[in-house]
């Protein structure tokens, strides 16, 4: 198999894993298969799914560092639009069911329950990456875009203590999260990485959403 056929059916199986939770979700509505409370099963699944695909998007440049495998960058710029998509799904079910558009009692609850301050703080991080995430912007940006998009593992980690902070009881799970970004993070010391630094994509190159 090529590596260009190699790289389409990554693609395509990613489209697929990551539309699934959406297509189970819109298709819960209309048979009843989300159960008594169908805006928390909305409004976990979609935080759960931006969670774990900001976490594989993530784990592309390790991935290609280690494997040489470049080709597979091309997979970072539609993991990274997945996980922004579902993460601004996650905070609209929350504004329009529990907030009922009131922006009021939206910034209340920013202010007073720190779970949702630093959700949407991760949110506020993620949208100037998803906005970004186009060749037109690699061009503009240069070597800034690069650093920019490092702010992905900021996202990522107020995510997690996001995810940490609402659960409150069992947190074996966000724990894990936890323990799997500070891998990732690791894995781009100088010791890991060989200190040889990143390098900033070409324009014609795959934009990512995240670095």
């Amino acid at each position: 198999m090529t590596p260009k056929r190699t790289v389409l059916l990554l693609k395509v199986a990613l489209w697929l894993g990551a539309l699934a939770p959406g297509a189970w979700l819109v298709s819960g509505i209309f048979t009843g298969a989300l159960g008594v409370n169908p805006i928390e099963k909305l409004t976990r699944v979609t935080g759960m799914t931006a969670l774990v695909l900001l976490m594989l998007t993530l784990t592309i440049t390790p991935l290609r560092r280690r494997t040489g495998w470049n080709a597979i960058i091309k997979l970072r710029r539609p993991m990274g639009l997945f996980a922004f998509f579902y993460a601004l799904s996650h905070f609209s079910i929350w504004f329009v069911f529990d907030m009922v558009f009131n922006l009021q009692w939206m910034l209340e609850d920013i202010a007073e329950r720190r779970f949702i301050t630093v959700g949407m703080a991760a949110l506020l991080v993620l949208l100037p990456l998803a906005l970004t995430s186009t060749r037109g912007w690699i061009r503009r940006l240069g070597k800034r875009w690069a650093r920019l998009h490092k702010a992905a593992y900021l996202a990522t980690g107020l995510a997690v203590i996001h995810y940490f902070w609402l659960v409150k009881a069992d947190t074996r799970l966000p724990v894990a999260f936890a323990a799997g970004l500070a891998v990732l993070l690791a894995l781009r010391l100088p010791r890991f990485t060989g200190g040889t630094k990143p390098r900033t994509p070409r324009p014609d190159t795959d934009a990512a959403a995240t670095a």
